[in-house]
């Protein structure tokens, strides 16, 4: 459960977000796309309330990756992008080619237009990962929430994934918020970082000044040294062991 959680987003910044597992990160980024409601409190969106605003209208501004995705039926992979466009149609209204040509676009900015008529559960997991974030960005968002976004990824697919994060930030202006357990990941895409432990915010701000051995003692009871890697040009966390 969050408790007094406040958190400003502005556009074009990419927001970390880390915590153990239970500290309210999914449940986080579930509020802020508004498929949960807070017990007290609001959620703006353009400095209006998001539940002023009709889901359909949300959804066409806020866009939610989670963790895994599993399509029950064989659905190729622009089956999929498509139904990121789902909130832009009317009711009983098809795709048309307006549809067809974001959709691509959205294949081609992730880097898998090759698989547009593969099967999405032929997939490798980095594969599948890169498709679900172009079916995001196929809702056209303001706001793309990813939740654990290398998760069970092996390191070259990770890359991936971590590279195709930083290019949407910088080169198409998408804002994100991500939660993750990978500290360094976080270190090396996240401008600001919010660290959150059972449901509370620890600290919020710059990730050269959140992210320090302190936090990370903090948050995981973990020793570890945290220090600007000479080649990659970021910080690095490297574990030492537990308190």
């Amino acid at each position: 459960m969050l408790k007094d959680v406040s958190l400003e987003v502005q556009r074009g910044e990419l927001v970390g977000v880390l915590g153990p597992n239970g500290s309210g990160k999914t449940t986080l980024l579930k509020v802020l796309a508004g498929t949960l409601t807070p017990e007290s409190g609001s959620v703006f969106l353009d400095g209006r309330p998001l539940g002023e605003w009709s889901r359909r209208h949300v959804a066409r501004h806020v866009a939610l990756v989670p963790q895994e995705t599993h399509a029950p039926f064989d659905f190729t992979v622009l089956d999929i992008v498509l139904m990121g466009r789902y909130p832009h149609l009317g009711p009983f209204t098809l795709e048309g080619p307006d549809d067809l040509v974001i959709a691509r676009r959205a294949l081609d900015s992730t880097g898998t237009v090759a698989f547009e008529h593969r099967s999405f559960n032929t997939l490798s997991g980095g594969e599948k990962q890169r498709v679900v974030i172009a079916s995001a960005l196929a809702q056209s968002p303001q706001l793309l929430l990813l939740d654990e976004p290398t998760a069970s990824l092996d390191i070259g697919h990770e890359i991936e994934v971590q590279q195709l994060l930083r290019d949407l930030n910088a080169d198409s202006n998408v804002t994100m918020v991500l939660s993750t357990h990978d500290l360094n990941l976080a270190a090396a895409l996240c401008h600001r970082l919010v660290l959150l432990k059972d449901g509370q915010v620890l600290d919020a701000g710059p990730t050269e000044r959140v992210l320090t051995p302190g936090s990370v003692r903090a948050l995981y009871g973990v020793d570890a040294e945290v220090e600007r890697h000479p080649r990659a040009g970021h910080l690095m966390v490297v574990p030492l062991g537990r308190d």
